[in-house]
């Protein structure tokens, strides 16, 4: 699904939650706690149906391993350096960079814990992350190097970045992209629950 659908979805569900359109079985907060419980069925099914999954851990390097940690240092180093201009505290900074891109479940998260504030501002800040990665792969490449991309892109390096980076970075990056992406989806839920609990 395409990052503009993802947008209209959650601004159709802001005019319709705005305008008090909202069925009355979904605005309970078990509601939402099921529809999390459903999406993260969904995700651990895609993972294990993935074809290239065991071809990927044949092959995988320890060193691969690198680039989800740089990508985890890197985003929580620049959400703590941010939250000293916002009216968020540090904590909940750092749950919504936790997202890393991945704004349809971390946003549910926070939403759940933290409030639909701050679950709005995680959906936005991921789709920003995207779209930040899809119109500045080329210039991160040549500023930045090949492995740039993929670290921006965080969990959307296996599917709507990849293309990008593959072709601005090479095809070799495609594994990278690939593992990075998988271990950073691995890690949002306990990273953003561990957040929002402090």
């Amino acid at each position: 699904m395409g990052t503009g659908m993802i947008l209209a979805c959650f601004l159709l569900g802001v005019g319709l939650g705005w305008l008090d359109w909202m069925p009355a079985c979904l605005s309970g907060s078990d509601a939402a706690l099921y529809m999390l419980y459903a999406l993260m069925f969904s995700v651990g099914m895609g993972v294990g149906a993935d074809g290239r999954l065991r071809e990927i851990l044949r092959t995988l390097r320890p060193r691969i391993l690198l680039v989800p940690a740089a990508t985890t240092a890197g985003t929580f180093a620049g959400v703590a350096l941010a939250s000293l201009f916002l009216s968020y505290s540090l904590s909940e900074c750092l749950a919504v960079g936790a997202g890393f891109g991945y704004y349809s479940l971390s946003s549910i998260f926070i939403t759940q814990y933290k409030g639909a504030e701050l679950g709005a501002v995680a959906l936005i800040s991921n789709i920003l992350r995207e779209i930040f990665t899809l119109v500045g792969a080329s210039l991160l490449v040549r500023w930045c190097g090949r492995l740039a991309p993929v670290c921006a892109g965080g969990c959307t390096t296996s599917d709507t970045s990849l293309p990008c980076i593959v072709r601005f970075a090479g095809r070799d990056m495609l594994l990278v992209a690939i593992v990075h992406a998988m271990l950073l989806d691995f890690s949002v839920p306990f990273w953003v629950m561990f957040f929002c609990s402090l």
